[in-house]
């Protein structure tokens, strides 16, 4: 029996003070999901996106349709 574990990350842009969302990319064949959490509650919930979505979020982010933050 195998117990999959996530192995959380931070952006390596995360230098604000710790307002961060950490994600585990480490799920995604496993699973088909990337969990993502709040830095700051490590041992609170995580979400579990569809692959897809996240892929989609990132690139939106990269081409600046959410504005800058």
């Amino acid at each position: 029996m195998t117990t999959e574990s996530p192995r959380w990350f931070k952006s390596s842009y995360s230098d604000n003070g710790g307002d961060c969302v950490e994600a585990a990319m480490d799920l995604v064949a496993a699973r088909g999901v990337v969990p993502v959490r709040d830095s700051k509650n490590v041992s609170g919930p995580a979400l579990h996106v569809a692959t897809g979505s996240f892929v989609a979020f990132v690139a939106g982010v990269k081409a600046g349709e959410f504005g800058s933050v």
